[in-house]
């Protein structure tokens, strides 16, 4: 038996399924006590089951995205060593930003020393401006980390309670602009996730829950639980990741869809061409800036069910911001959803108040209850039918959406919208309408999202780093050094010896049937001359079992994926 669960900022999803059926499913408020939340979502599922009887359990959550898409977390204060090259004009964060002599080069060399005076002024400014979080990121730190490490330890003995994150340990790809926005957006959710883990590891714990416990990654694989603290930031998109994963879980093999999923907090897009969902390139997209986090090419869109509605003059607005339940449900204020109960389009929550609920927002303007509704959803529509425009646009850039173009012969689109999630059955038809689409509603749409975190297939991943002058190379995940003993290593030996070692941390794990199929998710070579001569290469390869979902809900496990 597996245990999906995917914890929303309005309600958490459950779901028990045996052998490919669905045997229970849950959804309960998201309360402020997330520990009670979850055992009351574990319990729901798990009456008359026995928690040694539990094979797995996979978490999701969309409280990161929604952390980040509605931008409630401490400022995040950056203190940067870019080096020479680019005028540091060029390098726009959304925050306050120190640049700092120190420079490492391509291959860990010191080429600038560090100034402690320097470092010594930016922390000051960043106290005085309130900061107590700082991202501290050099450019080559990937290939010598020893300047971020010497100015974390001068930050830290002058202001010891600081929580500082370091680039190194964030991500180890080149692409300095990338690895700054990554390693701002972990120190901004570092403490929430932190919490969120104590809460689930407490919560399997109670429930005497023997199987291994994973946390569903941006890009549809997973983690271990453990592991996932050591990075965060690899979940910020995992509640949109288990909502495509469960589209495809819920719809038949091969189909090609846009996918949307309505929460009370976001709403989320993501494509699936061919039963495939479709892969961001160029890594995770935040606010416009790229990130070096791998991830399905979606998009969280902070509107939904619970977003707050106003007056304002003769106008009414739908805000991007969640202030709890809608009006209906004893909320404070108007919400989309007290719109669609006086539509009829949902039975949530107390007639009368959603009502009473558009009645405040129509008197003075003299329009009734249901004319504000329609405004209400109509506005909705339209914010989220504008974002699958602006999303079609950086999905048909993509490689992966190119080459299925190629395969249908033909420029098209996907001519069906998917809805999931609570408001799906509101929306998702005046949606699709809205972008000459068919809608369709699959069964078990407002637990989506727990299936596909609960069918997500089990993934590990290596990162090997090789310098081939030096003859030595470095397993990141297991903090490991070695020395190259074969002559003329070379970029498929540098593969070979990568899946090696992730044979070793599936067994490690339990998981040695995964190892069927490996996918290569980033491989880099640079060549090292001197004189006009190659002296050696800096090799870097990442491989990782296979992403993709067990089998298809509702097929008893028979049409399972391999």
């Amino acid at each position: 038996m597996y245990i999906g669960v995917d914890v929303g900022g309005t309600y958490t999803d459950a779901v028990l399924l045996d052998q490919g059926l669905v045997r229970a499913m849950a959804k309960v408020p998201t309360k402020e006590d997330l520990l009670s939340t979850l055992l009351e979502a574990l319990d729901a599922v798990m009456r008359g089951v026995s928690g040694d009887l539990v094979e797995r359990v996979v978490f999701s959550t969309t409280m990161i995205t929604n952390l980040i898409a509605e931008k409630k977390y401490d400022p995040v204060g950056l203190i940067l060593m870019p080096g020479p090259g680019l005028c540091q004009n060029l390098y726009r964060f959304p925050t306050h930003m120190h640049v700092i002599q120190g420079a490492i080069d391509y291959r860990g060399r010191e080429i600038l020393p560090l100034r402690m005076t320097e470092v010594d002024e930016a922390a000051g400014e960043l106290a005085a401006g309130g900061y107590s979080k700082v991202a501290i990121v050099g450019k080559f730190s990937s290939r010598n980390n020893r300047h971020e490490k010497e100015v974390a330890a001068r930050v830290r003995w002058n202001y010891p309670d600081w929580h500082l994150e370091l680039g190194h340990q964030v991500a180890g790809q080149l692409n300095f602009p990338r690895r700054v926005v990554t390693t701002y957006l972990t120190c901004a959710t570092r403490e929430k996730y932190q919490f969120f883990v104590r809460s689930v590891q407490e919560a399997v714990r109670q429930r005497g829950i023997a199987g291994p416990v994973f946390m569903l990654k941006a890009d549809g694989g997973t983690l271990p639980l453990e592991s996932s603290l050591d990075v965060p930031v690899e979940t910020i998109f995992s509640g949109p990741a288990a909502s495509t994963l469960g589209v495809q879980a819920l719809t038949p093999p091969g189909e090609t869809a846009v996918v949307v999923d309505i929460g009370g907090t976001t709403t989320d897009l993501a494509l699936i061409l061919s039963g495939q969902p479709l892969l961001a390139s160029r890594g995770a997209r935040v606010d416009d800036m790229l990130t070096h986090v791998r991830a399905l090419a979606v998009k969280s869109v902070p509107v939904g069910g619970d977003s707050i509605v106003e007056r304002v003059g003769r106008d009414i607005i739908v805000y991007s911001e969640r202030l709890g339940s809608p009006y209906c449900l004893g909320g404070p204020l108007p919400t989309p959803t007290d719109a669609l109960r006086v539509l009829g389009l949902t039975n949530l929550g107390d007639g009368e108040r959603a009502r009473r609920a558009m009645t405040m927002l129509g008197d003075p303007l003299g329009i009734s209850a249901g004319e504000v509704a329609g405004r209400v959803i109509s506005l909705v529509i339209d914010t989220i039918a504008r974002e699958i425009e602006a999303m079609f646009a950086r999905w048909e850039q993509e490689p992966a959406y190119r080459v299925w173009e190629v395969l249908q012969k033909k420029k098209v689109r996907p001519r069906t919208v998917v809805g999931v999630g609570g408001g799906a059955a509101g929306f998702v038809s005046q949606i699709a309408a809205r972008m000459g689409c068919y809608p369709v509603i699959p069964p078990y749409a407002p637990v989506a999202n727990a299936i596909g975190t609960a069918v997500a297939r089990p993934t590990l991943q290596v990162t090997l780093r090789a310098d081939t002058e030096r003859g030595v190379y470095s397993i990141q995940e297991e903090g490991y050094q070695g020395i190259l003993e074969s002559k003329g290593f070379n970029e498929e030996k540098a593969l070979a010896l990568a899946r090696d070692w992730l044979a070793r941390l599936a067994a490690r794990h339990g998981l040695e049937d995964c190892l069927s199929d490996m996918e290569v998710t980033r491989r880099e070579v640079f060549n090292m001359v001197r004189d006009w001569v190659t002296v050696g290469r800096l090799i870097d390869v990442t491989v990782q079992t296979r992403r993709g979902i067990l089998y298809h809900v509702g097929a008893g496990g028979e049409n399972s994926e391999k």
